[in-house]
């Protein structure tokens, strides 16, 4: 099997490299390609020419824009990376048979209400990084391709930045922190979508009616202000010692950002768990692992 995997430095793609590797040979790309093969999403001819010219059995794009404030004012970039991308690689998987896997966003979704979001609910982004990933989606479902398409949340790993660093690096520096109160997910391990990638792969290569959209998220829920409690209160259990005293609970609209987050992030994974017989860890788990890797470093 020959595996094309776009974005192997992000979070997850650098994870995708470890999980996929038994599955196949894996061209692994990121933006600056290599060898003459393009893994730039906004070079959509070097994109599709490069697909042509490698022909694999499965593309795996990991790659995306994911500045959420900034997509407000780079539409243009922005709309091509995470929407006319997506059609490239669908179109071309399409005309050669081969299995999509894409990672989406509970960003698609409005964030009302507290029941966790199913696959079959109406997209309806707030923000123009939600639009650009739900244009995404649209693309590769209406090439006629076959795709997994993985939604998932507030996504982390040990390598490169994320919340809970920031967090414990903030908590050196302040007395005071504050965290958001009213918005509510899920954190999800980069480890986790790349292992249940590989699993799902496995068994879609042979059993094609289990492609389509599922929702991968770790167990539970919390909001940003628990998360970095959790994060914090780990931490200090384990031997670090940090300035803060106290992290204080707000509302998201006493936290003003250019692009509007959903409150609700909750993803419900029922059909992924049922299709793949899979359990997933509650998020408490992963993220103990990844601040221990990140202590110990």
């Amino acid at each position: 099997m020959k595996i094309l995997l776009l974005g192997k430095n992000g979070q997850v793609g650098w994870e995708l490299q470890r999980s996929l590797a038994p599955l196949g040979q894996v061209i692994a790309l990121d933006r600056h390609g290599a060898d003459g093969l393009c893994g730039d999403l906004s070079n959509l001819v070097g994109l599709r020419d490069t697909v042509r010219r490698m022909r694999p059995d499965v593309i795996v794009n990991a790659a995306a824009y994911t500045a959420v404030d900034k997509a407000e004012v780079d539409i243009q970039l922005s709309d091509c990376v995470n929407g006319l991308a997506s059609q490239v690689l669908a179109e071309e998987a399409a005309a050669l048979g081969a299995l999509l896997i894409h990672y989406s966003t509970d960003y698609v979704f409005n964030g009302q209400g507290s029941i966790p979001w199913v696959e079959t609910d109406a997209v309806d982004p707030l923000n123009q990084y939600g639009a650009s990933k739900a244009a995404g989606e649209c693309a590769i479902v209406a090439s006629g391709c076959k795709y997994l398409l993985f939604r998932t949340s507030w996504v982390y790993g040990a390598r490169g930045k994320n919340f809970a660093k920031t967090m414990m690096g903030l908590a050196k520096e302040r007395e005071t922190l504050s965290a958001v109160v009213d918005q509510l997910g899920s954190p999800t391990g980069a480890e986790l979508i790349a292992d249940v990638t590989a699993l799902a792969i496995r068994r879609v290569m042979v059993s094609s009616e289990l492609a389509g959209i599922y929702h991968l998220a770790a167990g539970g829920e919390v909001s940003w202000y628990g998360y970095a409690t959790f994060v914090i209160d780990f931490a200090r259990a384990h031997g670090e010692e940090y300035a803060v005293t106290a992290i204080n609970p707000i509302e998201a609209s006493g936290y003003p950002t250019a692009a509007r987050r959903p409150l609700n992030s909750r993803l419900n994974t029922r059909k992924l768990c049922d299709a793949f017989s899979l359990y997933l860890p509650d998020w408490q788990s992963g993220v103990s692992r990844m601040l221990t890797e990140i202590l110990n470093k």
